[in-house]
């Protein structure tokens, strides 16, 4: 093992760890939350719904696989969920300097560094888990060398605005033209919709699509607390008033409920992992799902014509809704989900069906 720096995280109710640094060395802060992914690190870490997040693997050993190329397909990185890394920290059990793996294009920490990203590991992770098992998401600080900052709060901005594109961007030249509303779109929500003969028209978080030509709207996932988002609200308002199908994912189906009439609240500790068991109301049938999301709509808020569609076996919250007559659902969890499980990806073809219908009577 090469010669490593000492680094500490410090949390903001005074919990201080010692661990040593893979990373960029440099201070940074953010909120501090956990995932208990066996699997997946590089998916997790573009991710653009942890951004402003420091995040915890609770699996003990990273970095044994490396990161993959940087292959491009239809234009976007093939083996990424973005163009880069979105943690500002990441906190391991135990690093693996040393990497293998077929598709292997150099290591994590030097893919870290690349990206200005700190990492620490030799910390007690099971131990700073129950704490924040215990006290939820918790602010904290990775400090190197001594040059201390200021804790920071990213529920506070508006974080979609941060990581979105820029423009419209068009993808794919399939029948069904699609608007993906971009708060943080994972790039295998488009893979999805690709392999599905569409075209997808990729807008930034607060774009009126209103005037577009479409078929069906994607709502995407994204970071921080969704009652931060009106333009976006507003402009979901304008289609829940007509009749074409509209599919929401994580933070899309936070907004979608929002602009139904209802209202979200913060998770104790969030919901971020490959293994959620979520069932299908009104059904016996359960699936595992992988979720990431600090923020859940409540089922009670939901106006009439709107009804649950699936709920977390684990602690009972909502993790999908649907429109009683218009073709409008949306699931809490990833059906999109990279590195898996892939057990609900199923519901784009649903998406898909819908369109057609819509189509076929128009």
């Amino acid at each position: 093992m090469p010669e490593v720096k000492k680094i500490k995280l410090v949390l903001e109710d005074g919990t201080t760890f010692v661990g040593k640094s893979f990373g960029s060395h440099r201070s940074i802060a953010g909120e501090v939350v956990f995932n208990t992914a066996m699997t997946g690190y590089p998916e997790s870490l573009t991710d653009p719904s942890y951004k402003g997040q420091i995040l915890v693997s609770t699996y003990p050993l990273i970095g044994n696989y490396g990161v993959p190329s940087k292959t491009k397909e239809n234009g976007i990185p093939k083996f990424y969920e973005s163009d880069r890394i979105h943690v500002s920290g990441l906190i391991v059990s135990d690093y693996s300097f040393e990497y293998s793996h077929w598709n292997a294009g150099e290591s994590l920490s030097d893919w870290l560094k690349e990206n200005d990203v700190p990492g620490i590991f030799d910390i007690d992770t099971r131990e700073l888990t129950k704490i924040l098992r215990e006290k939820g998401p918790l602010l904290g600080k990775i400090i190197a060398d001594e040059q201390d900052i200021e804790f920071y709060n990213p529920d506070l901005e508006n974080l979609a605005a941060q990581v979105c594109t820029d423009e419209k961007e068009t993808y794919g030249n399939g029948q069904h033209k699609i608007i993906l509303v971009d708060t943080g779109a994972k790039y295998n929500i488009l893979r999805c919709l690709l392999r599905r003969d569409t075209t997808v028209i990729r807008v930034p978080w607060n774009y009126d699509f209103s005037k577009e030509d479409y078929d069906g709207v994607m709502l995407s996932n994204g970071p921080g607390n969704p009652a931060v988002y009106n333009e976006t609200i507003d402009n979901i308002k304008k289609a829940l008033d007509g009749d074409k199908p509209i599919f929401g994912i994580c933070l899309g189906n936070q907004l979608m409920g929002i602009a139904a009439g209802g209202s979200t609240h913060k998770l104790k500790y969030g919901h971020r992992a490959h293994n959620h068991p979520v069932r299908k109301v009104g059904t016996d049938t359960c699936y595992i799902t992988s979720q990431n999301h600090g923020f859940v709509l409540d089922t009670e808020s939901l106006k009439q014509d709107w009804e649950p569609l699936f709920v977390n076996i684990n602690d009972g919250t909502n993790e999908g809704i649907k429109h009683k007559t218009k073709p409008f659902f949306s699931t809490q969890f990833h059906p999109e989900a990279s590195s898996g499980p892939t057990d609900t990806e199923f519901l784009f073809d649903d998406f898909i069906g819908l369109i057609k219908e819509y189509k076929a009577k128009h």
